[in-house]
């Protein structure tokens, strides 16, 4: 909630003194797609290394442990950032740029912060066509008759499953199921025996950087007495906030259709 309220605040600004960036580092990975379909990937200068989009553009280390040295000589006017956990208000003083914080919740967010951004780049008429995409895709959703109970595994060891705060509970939600979550934070603790007296009807679990060989849940010890669906799934492609959100909702909104 403070991190878009910071951004109303600092769009707000930009409006009044008619700020249009031109030089972009992009720390926040989930909003390279963003820039990209906005039309705006001229202006990037500099990225995560996890970042695949924009392709000239000087790699700065991870939007963990940003290389502050690389980043002041790329001289940018405006840096995108997921949370000043990992790019401090100590370390953006050291740049002389402007910050946006890109942090959506849910794929109302997701919609917010694309007019946001947009409005900052001089990319409005791109946004309302990108906006205007996102809108039909959740048209085409179809009403699921019992919504099936769903765990999100986010790491195998420790175990962490995503919380009622984390983008895929939106997702999830939106795409006809119920998470199964027991706190609003964007990731949770959890354990196996959770799992079984939790009783999900699908167990999703993701295979990418934060979780790289997990063993399959259907091996797992405790986990074969569960009856549930296990679903295999990209991490990169579903916990990332951005316009992919909308294409995955519709793929778990086909998922749980078939399996009524």
């Amino acid at each position: 909630m403070m991190s878009r309220l910071l951004a109303a605040l600092l769009l707000l600004l930009f409006s009044t003194s008619s700020f249009a960036a031109q030089r972009i580092v992009v720390l926040a990975p989930a909003a390279a797609d963003i820039i990209e379909k906005l039309d705006a990937g001229v202006l990037v200068v500099g990225k995560t290394r996890n970042v695949e989009e924009f392709p000239r553009a000087q790699k700065v280390g991870s939007h963990i442990r940003p290389n502050l040295e690389i980043i002041r000589a790329l001289d940018p006017d405006l840096l995108i950032i997921s949370s000043n956990r990992f790019f401090s208000a100590e370390m953006a003083g050291q740049i002389d740029a402007q910050l946006f914080h890109y942090a959506p919740d849910s794929l109302n967010d997701i919609l917010q912060q694309i007019n946001d951004l947009a409005a900052l780049l001089e990319r409005t008429e791109q946004a309302r066509t990108l906006i205007a995409a996102q809108r039909r895709k959740l048209s085409q959703l179809q009403p699921i008759e019992k919504p099936p109970a769903v765990i999100y595994e986010i790491t195998e060891a420790p175990l962490t499953i995503a919380g009622n705060n984390n983008i895929l509970a939106d997702l999830i939600n939106t795409a006809g199921g119920r998470l199964i979550s027991v706190g609003s934070r964007k990731m949770l603790r959890f354990n196996p025996e959770a799992v079984l007296s939790s009783q999900p009807d699908v167990y999703i679990w993701q295979v990418g950087p934060m979780n790289q060989h997990p063993t399959p849940p259907a091996e797992r010890a405790l986990y074969h007495l569960l009856d549930a669906d296990f679903l295999k799934v990209d991490q990169l492609q579903y916990s990332r906030a951005n316009t992919r959100s909308f294409d995955n909702a519709l793929t778990l909104n086909r998922y749980f259709r078939e399996r009524q």
